[in-house]
């Protein structure tokens, strides 16, 4: 009797032991996606569009003559984005150019959660503008716009290649905006 108690027993415990040990299922922590992007070094860039700003060397820049104005691209091909820019020259229509840029960006409202505008301003260039940035699944995350008030208007709108989604485009975005903030800042007509 004590020979197949222990039998039992061992039987028992071998099964205990084998089925028991199971890989325990815990909920992952919550971790962030950790993008590095390069630190930025810029070179001064002139353009057949007759202007010159300080562009990332990680970047490519193209100029497309248009009727009417001047167009370029500065494309990103590690972020997958463009930085799409069309220069006018004024012709006593400013205020219309004005109005059309504020209207571009206002087509965002519907999928955008907000619009930020910034104001820039420096006198000693004669460069005026606003930088918007645009909160929410938008199809564009920042636009701007600057002028001399004089002769020359320049639009600049962002666009990636992928499918708008906040969370998800806003390290690159950030790191654009800074790009247009230099560009901005180092712009010469």
């Amino acid at each position: 009797m004590q020979y197949a108690f222990r039998c039992i027993l061992f039987i028992f415990s071998t099964i205990l032991l084998f089925t028991g040990c199971t890989n325990e299922h815990l909920p992952k922590p919550k971790g962030m996606l950790r993008l590095n992007y390069p630190t930025p070094n810029y070179k001064n860039k002139k353009t057949l569009c007759g202007f010159t700003f300080d562009q990332n060397k990680e970047s490519s820049f193209k100029s497309i003559y248009k009727r009417g104005g001047c167009a370029c691209e500065i494309k990103y091909p590690k972020l997958n984005a463009t930085i799409f820019l069309t220069h006018r020259k004024i012709n006593k229509d400013l205020k219309k150019l004005l109005t059309d840029a504020q209207n571009l960006t206002q087509e965002h409202v519907v999928k955008a959660d907000d619009i930020k505008p910034r104001e820039y301003i420096n006198n000693s260039k004669q460069v005026y503008g606003m930088s918007y940035e645009v909160i929410g699944d938008a199809a564009s995350p920042a636009q701007f716009y600057v002028t001399d008030s004089i002769s020359n208007f320049l639009l600049g709108s962002v666009y990636f290649k992928a499918k708008p989604n906040y969370d998800s485009i806003l390290p690159a975005a950030t790191y654009l905006r800074n790009d247009i903030r230099i560009l901005m800042e180092s712009l010469k007509w």
